[in-house]
């Protein structure tokens, strides 16, 4: 017989970054009658801006729409350091009293969920090793990256190298390079991160791509912000600022798919620009349109002020080995090394790598369809954060965790035990490619991915003002979210769709 069982909280959150913090902080606000738990791997929050620890890491959009919408950003600091992303994630989560919910040093293994019990059987495993938690809900919060393993290019010869090599993703506490010579491998957000912050010790930094990426320069701070902020109420200054941004943010992307020919002259202009007889189409015009891939930011020009210092330079070309002393090219050419970066991307997981099943039986993410851009249909009282890919994080994760609150309240309003995007063996439709970037972790992923419909609800949609417009305009009980009591729920169901 099918039959509530008691659960340990009512919604369990995996994950204590941003988007971890983002729903607890969310349901503080819209659900204080329900109990939640946030099971953190680390020993301490942040998530990416705990794990990487590589010089000069920073964000790469600015911190008024990165910042959360309920807690204003006020530093002077519009791109900011991980230092400061850190220390302001500490304030929302002390300020918030979310602290005392978090679970460190503990990692999330499996979660089953039980049809019968209405229920997430979740096993984790901490220092006193594995045990099981019982949640209502599953919130996944983790990211969209593996953690424990970045992308391996696989380059030759690796082992004849006779010095460092490191991947940003693992930076060691104590890597000395003051003088050294440095090739950092990519031309990412990574890689042009790096090699300013980089090149202020080390006796030179070599950029090696194998093609040019669009980059765009920002002043790290933001004049009109910080005017805003000496004349307004601090909440009504973030507002003005964070909408602000997210239309230009927008405008900018839209018009680089619009018209990518006329953003790509804008693009090159600049950077001819800010470099003057250093420039060459060979190291800066990239071979693919603007917002193809993600737009690297330049704050206040650093990498083009190494550059023409002559601190670093980029090489563009394959590589065709690594030797005793260095890197060797594909051309012939030798680049001469001591330390060596790879900042060849990361590799994505879906779901965290935690294992998903409901009744025992495996969940297919590829089978799935998204449902409003955070769950996925036929699959019961769950969540995820998938930010955006051409815009903020956050922007994201705030919209999902407030949508997620709203279901939590309509399930209780109901009395419904059970929350399922209902999608029909036979429906009709027809699959999208929301993941129209040609960036290399995105290509590598897509046969990971879970699908997505050419229109909303059944979408990962990439437009952040149009999700704001559904949220607002959609019922949360839309007539494809189905509501169920325990007693009601047919096991066969979810099993012939999901077939």
């Amino acid at each position: 017989m099918s039959t509530v069982v008691a659960c340990d909280v009512d919604v369990l959150i995996v994950g204590a970054g941003i988007s971890g913090i983002s729903m607890a902080a969310h349901m503080g606000v819209h659900c204080p009658d329900q109990s939640y738990a946030i099971i953190e791997r680390r020993e301490r929050l942040g998530g990416t801006w705990d794990l990487f620890r590589y010089p000069g890491v920073r964000s790469d959009s600015d911190m008024y729409s990165l910042g959360f919408g309920f807690e204003p950003w006020t530093d002077a600091d519009a791109i900011a350091g991980g230092d400061k992303i850190l220390a302001y994630l500490d304030r929302v989560v002390d300020s918030r009293g979310i602290r005392p919910h978090i679970h460190f040093a503990t990692r999330v293994i499996a979660a089953d969920f039980r049809e019968a019990e209405a229920c997430w059987h979740v096993t984790l495993e901490d220092a006193a090793g594995r045990h099981t938690m019982a949640a209502r809900f599953l919130y996944l919060g983790s990211g969209y990256y593996d953690y424990d393993e970045p992308h391996d290019a696989g380059f030759a010869g690796m082992e004849q190298f006779g010095g460092t090599i490191l991947h940003p993703q693992f930076w060691p506490d104590a890597l000395d390079y003051a003088g050294k010579k440095v090739v950092v491998i990519g031309s990412g957000a990574t890689a042009v991160t790096l090699v300013p912050a980089m090149a202020k010790e080390a006796a030179h930094v070599t950029m090696l791509q194998r093609t040019p990426t669009w980059m765009i320069a920002q002043p790290a701070r933001d004049w009109l912000a910080r005017t805003l902020q000496a004349v307004l109420p601090a909440k009504l200054a973030y507002r003005l600022i964070r909408a602000k941004n997210v239309w230009f943010n927008a405008f900018i992307f839209n018009s680089a798919r619009r018209a990518p020919g006329r953003m790509a002259r804008l693009l090159t202009r600049a950077a001819k620009k800010a470099l003057g007889d250093h420039y060459n189409e060979r190291d800066w015009l990239p071979p693919y349109g603007p917002w193809e891939q993600r737009l690297c930011l330049v704050p206040d020009g650093d990498f083009f002020d190494a550059i023409k210092a002559g601190k670093a330079s980029i090489v563009t070309g394959m590589i065709e080995h690594f030797e005793q002393t260095g890197i060797r090219l594909s051309s012939g050419q030798h680049l001469d090394a001591d330390v060596v970066v790879t900042a060849t991307g990361l590799k994505l997981a879906i779901a965290g790598r935690v294992q998903v099943t409901i009744d025992g039986i495996r969940v297919n993410w590829r089978k799935q369809f998204y449902y409003r851009s955070c769950m996925f249909s036929n699959v019961p009282n769950l969540a995820v954060v998938f930010g955006y890919l051409n815009a903020s994080w956050t922007l994201r994760a705030d919209a999902t965790a407030r949508y997620v609150c709203a279901v939590l309240n309509c399930m209780g309003g109901k009395g419904a035990d059970i929350a399922r995007p209902v999608l029909p063996a036979g429906h009709a439709l027809e699959e999208d490619n929301v993941y129209a970037f040609s960036s290399g972790y995105i290509q590598r992923a897509l046969p990971l991915m879970p699908k997505s419909a050419r229109s909303l609800p059944w979408r990962l949609n990439q437009d952040y003002r149009e999700d704001c417009r559904d949220f607002r305009t959609r019922p949360v009980d839309d007539g494809v979210l189905r509501f169920e009591k325990v007693h009601a729920v047919e096991m066969a169901d979810w099993q012939s769709a999901a077939n």
